[in-house]
């Protein structure tokens, strides 16, 4: 039995959703298939898969099995691409998780240059908003964090970015330009909903002064509260009311005059672009060389987006 063929076919049969599918993505026979999945349970000593007429699960045999085989046919991939990066170009799948909003406004911006620069490499991008669990699936995981981030993780700091008071001049041409943070309770407030285990959970907003200094919380009542910043921003734009986002969705706004940024003096956080890696030793040359075409972005004094 050729154990790693053995694997590719047990994992394409599981994300295929069957035998047949597999076989027609494998240009393989249903028949040949079927024989390979089983000569490899027979091997294990164990079932990996519950076959009914109607579905294919996984055993729970099958699903820890199907983790390692991940990882162990991922290796594979990588070593060939390494070995064969010295005579020839970058090629295979690069398989990138990231938030939605990294995803939107700091991937999607660059992938036409990557792709010019490097045709053959195939760019898997993945959205999940809270990535950070997932990161040993993925060659890139793409995340945004929080001062005194300590994540037991491998991750390369790429960007920093400030969340910022904004609304739309019709906005403030009605309601007036707040002074200072405390004039925003009189403001309609558009409400980004962290999660509770963030340090941004709560009744109060706090914000802190850009040069360093005591940071004040704010009662603020929103009319609007949501898990989506393309919501708030949408929002805002609309005239909806404040909200605070991150400097990175808002900038081509402010500078063409769509949004006003508030309280300059004053932010609402800091926060990091992280790209997290496995905990793998190898990293494949399409890995490094993405990470290094994405640093060609950091404005030049400091890593700010």
């Amino acid at each position: 039995m050729d154990r790693l063929n053995s694997m590719k076919v047990f994992q394409r049969v599981v994300d295929e959703g069957g035998f047949a599918s597999a076989a027609r993505a494998l240009d393989m026979s249903p028949a040949g298939v079927t024989r390979m999945v089983a000569a490899l349970e027979e091997h294990l000593g164990v079932r990996l898969l519950q076959r009914t007429t109607r579905k294919l699960a996984l055993t729970d045999a099958g699903e820890s099995y199907l983790l390692r085989v991940r990882s162990i046919l991922h290796e594979v991939q990588d070593a060939e691409s390494a070995a064969a990066a010295h005579t020839r170009e970058l090629q295979g799948t690069l398989h990138v998780l990231a938030t939605p909003v990294l995803a939107s406004y700091f991937l999607s911006p660059r992938i036409a240059t990557w792709h010019t620069r490097h045709p053959k490499v195939l760019l898997d991008l993945q959205i999940d908003p809270f990535p950070q669990p997932r990161v040993e699936e993925f060659d890139l995981t793409f995340m945004v964090v929080d001062e005194g981030f300590d994540g037991d993780i491998v991750a390369r700091p790429l960007a920093t970015t400030d969340w910022i008071a904004c609304a739309s001049p019709d906005y403030l041409q009605r309601m007036g330009l707040p002074q200072s943070p405390a004039e925003l309770g009189k403001h309609t407030y558009l409400k980004f909903q962290w999660p509770q285990n963030s340090g941004h959970y709560g009744r109060l907003t706090r914000l802190r002064p850009v040069q360093g200094g005591e940071a004040v919380e704010v009662d603020l009542k929103p009319a609007l509260q949501t898990t989506s910043f393309d919501v708030l921003l949408r929002a805002a734009l609309d005239g909806a009311g404040v909200t605070f986002l991150s400097r990175l969705l808002v900038a081509s706004h402010i500078e063409r005059g769509t949004l006003v940024h508030l309280l300059p003096g004053w932010i609402f956080g800091r926060f990091t672009i992280y790209a997290a890696l496995p905990t793998r030793k190898f990293m494949p040359a399409r890995t490094r060389a993405f990470l290094d075409f994405l640093a060609e972005f950091a404005p030049q004094g400091g890593p700010k987006a």
